[in-house]
Parts: structure tokens; sequence; C-alpha cells
């Protein structure tokens, strides 16, 4: 009886075959790792997004409640508050407010400034930068119901503050005009919340 001769490289058993097969295993693995870590990476980055994103919407609750407070606690001139163009970044107002001698003119003033990030600022190289406030956070005040004070209507002025900044990751775009155009091509990176203020009515019967 013939005895077949086996060649030593081609046993399966062999310590070259089991070492190739370890090294696919372990490449495989790593391939298999690195895509997980890929994906984690990605994950971290839209949890760290969507943080900004509730953090820039909560400072612009803030900003929105602020002047809807100043408003209704100057009922006799809120109509002094309809902005011409937006406040905020950008526009005109000056960094010191003192001088100015309405207190709907100072109403603004402080709160563009605020809009402005002037409520928190960093100091870095001798260089201050307001970091209190959303990115290009922008306001604007317009009346949507003008006031009628005929005997038997009497209908209040309605006026709605916005506050505008441009989010992180673009959306449906506000139904609001405040800022738009002001935020790029994209019109979904601009973002808004919206409040009524009703002037009260003053000896309307």
């Amino acid at each position: 009886m013939l005895n077949k001769a086996r060649h030593p490289g081609r046993r399966c058993g062999s310590p070259r075959a089991q070492a190739g097969v370890g090294l696919i295993e372990i490449l495989v693995s790593v391939l298999i790792t690195s895509f997980g870590l890929l994906a984690l990476a990605g994950l971290q980055s839209r949890m760290g997004q969507a943080q900004f994103e509730s953090y820039q919407r909560a400072q612009a609750l803030t900003l929105l409640a602020d002047l809807t407070q100043r408003m209704q606690a100057n009922p006799a001139s809120v109509a002094s508050y309809v902005t011409a163009s937006p406040a905020g970044t950008g526009d005109a107002a000056p960094a010191s407010c003192a001088s100015l001698t309405t207190v709907p003119e100072r109403d603004l003033c402080e709160w563009s400034n605020a809009l402005k990030g002037a409520s928190e600022t960093s100091t870095s190289g001798g260089t201050t930068t307001n970091v209190g406030a959303m990115i290009g956070a922008r306001g604007c005040v317009e009346e949507i119901q003008a006031a009628d004070l005929t005997a038997g209507i009497c209908r209040p002025a309605i006026y709605r503050v916005t506050v505008a900044w441009q989010g992180m990751l673009a959306t449906v775009a506000p139904g609001v005009t405040c800022g738009q155009g002001l935020y790029g091509t994209d019109d979904g990176l601009r973002k808004a919340i919206s409040a009524p203020v009703v002037a009260p009515l003053l000896g309307c019967i």
C-alpha cells in the first residue's frame, strides 16, 4: 500500500496556516472597530451640535422675554419700540445707552447690546469678545394689528417681537421675516422665535 506524502506547508493544522487565519481575523476586527469609531465620532458631533442648538434657543428665549417685559412695563410708548431694521448684530446701536433720552430708545439700545452678547465677555490676548448670545443674534419688533379706538370696536394694537439667529443645522425656514437673507443662501439655517405683545387700550369705551 502506497503512502501519500503530504507537503508540510499544505497541512491545515500547520503553524503557518493558523498564523494566516489569525492575521485575517485581526484585520477584520480592526476594520469593524474603525467603522464603529467613525460612527461614534459622527454621533458625538451630532450630539454636540444639538446641545449647542439647545443652548442658543435658551438664550433666545431669555432675550425675547427681556424686551416683551420692557414693552409691557411701558404701555403708553409701546408703539415706539417698532424697529425699522433688525436690532443686534450689524446695527448702529452705541455701546453705551446712557445718553439716550427716551425709555424705548434705551430699552432697544440695551436689547441690541444684549443680542450682540454684551452680557458675557471673553478676553484673550488683550482682546475682549462678546460671547453671551447666539451666532448672529438679531431682533425685530413689528406691528401686526393696528389699534382701533372706535366706540364699540375698541381693538388693541398687537406687536410681534422676534429674535433670530444662525443655527448649526438647516431645517425648515421660519415663517417670520426677521433676519431673512442675512444668514447666507440657505434660509434653513435661520432660526427664529416670536412672542406677541398686546398694547392695553387707554380710554376706549
